[in-house]
């Protein structure tokens, strides 16, 4: 019996570069200031985040939510600012943004632990929600 690959018909021809697309940008500092406390949260909230889909070029909008306890650092919101304005015109895939945004917040803070969410607007009548953590494990979360 044949296990050949049936091709379906109704792919859209998504590349590795697709896929790639928009990791490579020149993503702006995110500067810091030196963190006061202990043991407390921060929530910063994007309820307008846009960007662009690598493959159709049709804009992606949701709200990205940026969620961690400083270590000794906290984020500039204005600098902060600027990094997602990066990510207006980038074509680049939604969980792309996720996985980068929390690689960049990380690096820049330090932070005990963080957790990145974006809940992506529907089109085509699907929506997208991810979800990126640090430290990062393979374990699903419990609830």
């Amino acid at each position: 019996m044949s296990t050949a690959i049936i091709p379906n018909p109704y792919t859209t021809g998504y590349t590795d570069d697709h896929a790639k697309s928009g990791l490579d940008a020149a993503f702006p500092a995110i500067e810091t200031w030196p963190n006061q406390f202990q043991a407390y949260e921060i929530l910063v909230d994007d309820p307008e985040f846009t960007s662009v889909c690598p493959k159709t070029g049709l804009p992606d909008f949701g709200r990205l939510t940026i969620r961690y306890m400083p270590r000794g650092k906290c984020m500039e919101l204005k600098s902060l600012k600027e990094y997602l304005f990066t990510y207006r015109n980038l074509g680049i895939f939604q969980e792309n943004i996720v996985n980068q945004v929390l690689d960049d917040v990380v690096k820049a803070t330090d932070p005990i632990w963080a957790v990145i969410v974006g809940d992506f607007r529907p089109r085509g009548g699907i929506s997208t929600v991810v979800t990126a953590t640090y430290p990062r494990t393979e374990t699903a979360p419990t609830k």
